[in-house]
């Protein structure tokens, strides 16, 4: 009875708590990406806290349904991106191996379907709102996925086949970086460069920003996408947007940089768990930022030709390149 009451603790409680944690590390997160993008644009910006006020006065704004909208899909679809984004999470090792909610033999592959869920919500949502500028987005969105879902799926094989096991607590447990030492594994070790920047790469156009916001392109088809969401629906996307930054974060953390601090300053027990927890989160900020802030900043909107060209191209050239390296590191280096 006490193994079954753990069980129903694990499977009920703890992806609520877990949705609440990655809810507010996501605002959070989106109030520092706008505080230093306007820094770096010699702006003050709003407060951090700007994207709680924002939520919360969505939140008690009226729900506007339009007329030749299908309701129920239009209603369902900010759900089921905000449900996705969150049962990735639940996947992902936070902190350490033994922090994670679910595990199994093929979370990565149940992870890259579960990236596409919340994109596939948004195109959903935008098309059966009914509205022109909708469909544009969503003709879009759809030509973005089609382009960045392959180098991403050839990341992340390649690292499942080099430690051998689709579990990501396992791919945590066992750094890749400890296979590909610079010395004794030079092809391995530019390989798993490669794949790490293709990730960064295609964690902003994952989230769907500058230069890759094409399908939500203000200026041009009127928030695209969302042009017909409001009130609680709109805040339902906004808070799947901040819990989907916080999990592509995550996952780039736990494959390629998932040490912790607690082994290196001597703890244990519960102190050691919350600083390796915090660490973690400074960890996916700081990829945020160097993968999302900076090119925001630094980049214009894309078109959506060369949104597609970039990646259907180049940078499944590059994760080839990447897995190439890392299969002819271990054929030539065997035994090394």
């Amino acid at each position: 009875m006490g193994i079954d009451f753990l069980l129903l603790i694990k499977i009920l409680v703890l992806p609520v708590i877990l949705g609440l944690f990655a809810i507010f590390v996501g605002l959070l997160y989106k109030g520092i990406d706008r505080k230093i993008a306007a820094h770096m644009q010699a702006r003050i910006g709003p407060p951090i806290r700007q994207p709680f006020r924002d939520v919360r006065k969505l939140l008690i704004k009226e729900n506007i349904i339009p007329e030749n909208a299908i309701e129920w899909v239009f209603n369902l679809a900010p759900v089921v991106a905000v449900v996705a984004g969150i049962s990735i999470l639940l996947y992902v090792p936070i902190g350490t191996p033994e922090l994670t909610v679910l595990s199994g033999y093929g979370d990565l592959i149940l992870i890259i379907y579960l990236l596409m869920i919340p994109a596939l919500a948004l195109v959903i949502g935008g098309m059966a709102s009914g509205s022109p500028y909708a469909t544009v987005g969503a003709q879009r969105e759809m030509v973005m996925m089609m382009s960045y879902e392959f180098p991403l799926a050839v990341a992340i094989v390649a690292v499942a086949w080099k430690l051998g096991s689709f579990s990501l607590p396992v791919i945590s447990s066992q750094p890749v970086w400890g296979f590909v030492e610079p010395n004794l594994h030079p092809l391995g070790f530019v390989g798993f460069c490669l794949l790490v920047l293709t990730l960064l790469v295609i964690t902003p156009i994952e989230l769907s920003k500058i230069p890759f916001d094409v399908p939500e392109a203000e200026t041009e088809i009127g928030s695209g996408l969302l042009a017909e969401y409001s009130g609680r629906n709109l805040a339902l996307f906004v808070l799947a947007d901040g819990v989907k930054t916080v999990a592509i974060g995550s996952l780039v953390v736990a494959i390629f940089f998932p040490w912790g601090l607690a082994p290196l300053l001597g703890l244990s027990g519960w102190l050691a768990r919350v600083v390796d927890i915090l660490f973690f989160l400074l960890k996916v900020l700081i990829i945020i930022i160097i993968s999302v802030t900076f090119v925001r900043v630094a980049a214009a909107r894309l078109k959506i030709d060369q949104v597609a060209y970039t990646y259907f191209i180049p940078l499944t050239v590059l994760a080839f390149c990447g897995l190439a390296l890392v299969v002819l590191d271990e054929l030539l280096f065997m035994g090394v």
